[in-house]
């Protein structure tokens, strides 16, 4: 039995690369200021869609909501083995918290035929890991989080493995089914390099149009737009058109979008600076270690 699965992926900003700049006046993260990359868990949700695709001949399609640029997350699932990818990209989903972004994305989702829906547990840029649950609950499907293994797939029925902190569960149910994966489920597989070759020029008509902008300075407005739909056709007949998706052709509600449906408001923005009192060279040495060990014993550091 095949499977159709939509794995929601995100592009976030690297937190390991944190600077002063990180944040905005008003709370909001400056992304600007840090290198954007896949979000790591959404990495093994896209690698157990593939391994289901590869067991059932499962379709995967990956859904983004972000800026143009998130784009680029696009093209990696399709290096790795995704089938189709479509960009939620809207000025009006700006400042969306978890409440706005699952609403967003199940319009998207319902649009979209699915057995199994997979996202990451949670984003490093919030650690939130509300947006699956809170996702599931507006499909109204059941929901299987903080999932460290498939056991089984066999016809609607799917037996998984979840993480109970002190231990895990294994747990049982109908589809279509919502799946939060963790960091422990799979290694995400490379990319690659026939994939890569085959998809990297695909785009969405966002990027087609900003490319047009930039080098057809020469042209009108109206020879722009007929060289920006050409190309874009060009590219839908080779597969190589990434869908670009905004909130009219979701028929999302306004009021559940962006700022004016995401209730979190930030109460205060506080800077944590850490500063080192004192410091000690250790050797990088066996006996250097020893004696920095007997030293922390000394002082009743460690026991």
């Amino acid at each position: 039995m095949a499977y159709n699965c939509v794995v929601l992926i995100k592009q976030v900003p690297d937190t390991a690369r944190v600077t002063g700049q990180a944040m905005n006046d008003d709370g909001t993260v400056n992304r600007g200021s840090l290198p954007a990359i896949f979000n790591p868990e959404d990495l093994n949700a896209l690698e157990l869609a593939l391994e289901i695709k590869q067991q059932y001949g499962s379709a995967v399609t990956v859904i983004t909501m972000g800026p143009p640029s998130a784009a680029a997350v696009l093209r990696d699932s399709l290096y790795r083995g995704a089938d189709d990818a479509i960009l939620i990209t809207d000025a009006r989903c700006a400042a969306s918290d978890t409440l706005a972004t699952s609403y967003i994305l199940s319009c998207a989702v319902k649009k979209i035929g699915y057995d199994i829906v997979l996202c990451g547990r949670q984003a490093i840029d919030g650690d939130t890991a509300q947006v699956g649950p809170q996702l599931a609950e507006k499909l109204g499907v059941s929901q299987i989080t903080y999932l460290e293994k498939l056991i089984g797939l066999k016809g609607d029925i799917i037996t998984a493995r979840r993480n109970i902190g002190n231990g895990w569960q294994q747990v049982k149910t109908a589809l279509p089914v919502l799946l939060t994966v963790t960091s422990e489920a799979n290694e995400p597989r490379v990319r690659a390099a026939k994939k890569m070759m085959k998809y990297k020029k695909a785009r969405t008509p966002i990027e087609v149009e900003q490319e047009v902008r930039i080098q057809k300075t020469e042209l009108s407005e109206a020879e722009i737009k007929k060289l920006i739909e050409q190309q874009c056709s060009q590219l839908n007949q080779k597969g190589l058109l990434i869908k670009h998706w905004d909130l009219d052709f979701l028929e999302a509600d306004l009021n559940w979008c962006g700022r004016s449906g995401s209730p979190t408001k930030v109460h205060r923005i506080q800077s944590v600076v850490l500063t080192a009192k004192e410091s000690k060279e250790v050797e990088p040495s066996e006996q250097g270690i020893a004696d920095l060990v007997h030293e922390l014993i000394e002082d009743k550091t460690i026991a």
